[in-house]
């Protein structure tokens, strides 16, 4: 029984780490590397963004997007990361467009509740972290990133937003997740 449960659990960390390195990731440049924590240097990011909250299923609806359901009834590659901000009232759920796609060439939304958008580029203090998503995993890696930007003194310039790379079928001690914070750009 330990030999199967064991060819499984490998089996299903292949699969897991395969099915994530097959999606483009949005590009960043990596300013400073201190184990999970990092400072990045991010371009101008594309994304489709909708609502999240109620009985709107949010990723389903970006889904539907990049499946099909646009004004061109373009298919467009997934990326990761899945991006989240905000809170409770205002939380939104956004999936990066593929590199070298500019606003004007995303197709127009035919659901009202998808706006195409640009987050702007700049300096990001990232924190890596594993496991399900949830409040409390959130809260605690947030709360660490904080903590690092004290220590290394940077200031921070916006609310959090998370990064899930993995599909839901991934074990949880190997979902790569990430919280990031704008900061004040601050020398290499």
């Amino acid at each position: 029984m330990g030999i199967v449960t064991f060819s499984l659990t490998g089996l299903a960390a292949v699969g897991s780490s395969t099915a994530s390195a097959s999606y483009e990731t949005a590009p960043y440049r990596v300013v400073r590397n201190e184990g999970k924590f990092e400072l990045r240097d991010y371009p101008a990011l594309v994304v489709v963004e909708t609502p999240m909250g109620g009985a709107n299923n949010s990723f389903m609806r970006l889904f539907r997007f990049i499946g099909g359901n646009n004004a061109a009834r373009q298919k467009i590659a997934m990326t990761t990361p899945v991006l989240m901000a905000g809170q409770a009232t205002n939380a939104t759920m956004a999936f990066v467009m593929p590199q070298n796609t500019s606003a004007s060439q995303v197709p127009k939304p035919t659901d009202p509740g998808v706006v195409v958008r640009v987050i702007a580029g700049g300096q990001f203090a990232v924190f890596r972290f594993s496991g399900g998503r949830n409040v409390s995993n959130e809260t605690n890696a947030l709360a660490k990133l904080e903590s690092w930007l004290d220590r290394e003194k940077l200031k921070q310039e916006s609310g959090p937003m998370f990064g899930y790379f993995d599909p839901p079928w991934t074990l949880w001690f190997l979902r790569r997740n990430e919280v990031m914070l704008r900061v004040a750009s601050a020398a290499p």
